[in-house]
């Protein structure tokens, strides 16, 4: 399956580095991977790699993805119009009892959350029969009241909570079959954002599965471990949770391209890059492990809201992922998160008033499922049995709102996409190779675009909080471990 680009020369210097017992399972031990002196460097595409021409014809120069936390269609687009247009949005579910259960609206920030583990996957999965979501497990916050309310997995945000959402999606694309890579929560599942899998190698047939325990990235406290899991979904080995593979960040700085990742904190699970060894280079100074990589110190930046300075100031990169705070994620588990919709507003707006719209593609999705309830079953693909298991299921269903002056306006997509469908958007726009991950099995999106359409004019989201919010908001950032 995958790709044989220049990628597979780097890596020749990473199988003598890894110990461990075969990587096609490690029975009930685990494994740790030692790491070469020198960065992993990515060398350009070779003569021998496919020339892909850029399908916008150069009217993209700018990506945004903006990633938020947990959420579903079903539970955060719970709108008249959207249905209207033939977007596939329920407002009932079924139980493990076959008993049909109605969708109640609630409130945006809530004080419990949903359980979104492998497990909890694969309860509501249940093989593809999409019944089990009353089997999540719920925990409320320690001063909750009246918790959990009846049918605490079959709820859907009220409109009045996520109106600029709803405004985005109405007036471009949202699509109602994008689905997370992943089977489970954050921490893998922003792996695959940025480099298409969550494997801690690049020849490696097992993936991270779940939200490491004890800290995350290649800066967690020594004793942290994540659990890996194989294709046939046994979860029985863990690691270190720092890994060693290419990135699309390696890819763009290849080629020239420049990148930024925006996010509030070195150690959340929701940063990426911690994870992946030659971006972080861990170092202890003053006995703290520190990421010190030259790509980690100029182009992670460890404050979400510059992103909006860098656009006033014309600084925005040509790729930038945008990670948000607790408060502004989407996350369930505290009533205090609620600045979503505004903060993502804030930045498209942001955008839309300066000279970068009229090259701007963004990408607006949600890491994973959280645990609410969702009616679609994920597909199931047919791939090389050695790599992703036989048969390779996506995990459930995750928003997605295309904005751009080349979105097709009012457009619901049916296409199926995942998180590497964003990947080879990028990878395309910019002429890069394939990395040979989810990339290589996603679409482009580009039944999202119309480049021929006369450029979309842009009108500016209403929200309640407005960039001066954010950028003069002095309470620590939390993590979505400490909310």
């Amino acid at each position: 399956m995958r790709a044989a680009v220049p990628i597979i020369a780097l890596l020749l210097l990473l199988v003598t580095s890894v110990l461990l017992l075969g990587l096609n399972g490690c029975g009930s031990c685990s494994f740790t991977l030692s790491f070469p002196d020198s960065s992993i460097m990515l060398s350009p595409q070779g003569a021998d790699a496919p020339a892909i021409d850029p399908p916008a014809a150069g009217k993209i120069q700018h990506v945004v993805v903006i990633v938020q936390e947990n959420r579903t269609p079903d539970n955060l687009f719970h709108d008249p119009v959207l249905i209207a247009k033939g977007a596939d949005i329920a407002s009932s579910g079924v139980n493990s009892s076959g008993q049909t259960i109605q969708l109640t609206p609630t409130s945006l920030g809530i004080d419990y959350d949903l359980n979104h583990e492998h497990s909890a996957f694969l309860q509501i999965y249940d093989n593809g029969k999409m019944d089990g979501a009353n089997r999540v497990e719920i925990f409320c916050s320690s001063d909750a009241a009246n918790c959990p309310p009846p049918n605490p997995q079959f709820m859907y945000v009220r409109a009045s909570d996520v109106e600029p959402y709803l405004q985005m999606a109405e007036q471009y694309v949202f699509a109602d079959r994008m689905f997370q890579t992943n089977q489970g929560p954050s921490f893998p599942a922003h792996q695959f954002i940025i480099s298409g899998t969550s494997a801690p190698t690049a020849t490696s047939s097992l993936f991270a599965a779940e939200n490491p325990v004890g800290g995350a990235g290649c800066i967690a406290p020594a004793g942290s471990r994540v659990a890996l899991i194989d294709p046939s979904g046994n979860e029985f080995c863990s690691m270190y949770p720092c890994f060693e593979h290419p990135t699309l960040s390696d890819e763009l700085d290849a080629k020239g391209v420049s990148w930024r990742y925006y996010t509030p904190s070195a150690r959340s699970i929701w940063t990426g890059p911690n994870a992946i060894h030659h971006i972080c280079v861990p170092e202890s100074r003053a006995g703290v492990l520190t990421c010190t990589g030259a790509d980690w110190i100029h182009d992670v930046i460890l404050n979400e809201t510059q992103v909006l300075t860098d656009i006033a100031h014309n600084q925005l990169q040509n790729v930038s992922w945008v990670i948000p705070r607790g408060a502004n994620s989407d996350h369930a588990g505290s009533t205090r998160n609620t600045g979503g919709p505004s903060w993502v507003a804030s930045i498209v707006n942001a955008i839309g008033k300066s000279s970068y719209w009229a090259n701007t593609a963004i990408f607006v999705t949600w890491d994973d499922w959280g645990g609410w309830y969702d009616h679609v079953a994920p597909p199931q693909l047919r791939v090389n049995c050695s790599e992703w298991g036989c048969g390779y299921v996506y995990g459930l269903r995750v928003p997605l709102i295309v904005i751009s002056p080349y979105a097709k306006p009012g457009y619901i997509s049916h296409m199926n996409h995942d998180f590497g469908s964003i990947l080879k958007f990028i990878e395309e726009t910019y002429g890069l190779g394939s990395l040979g991950y989810a990339d290589e099995l996603a679409d482009n999106l580009s039944d999202c675009f119309n480049f021929n359409q006369t450029p979309l004019s842009f009108y500016p989201v209403a929200a309640p909080l407005g960039a001066d919010h954010f950028l003069n908001d002095t309470t620590p950032p939390t993590d979505p471990d400490d909310d």
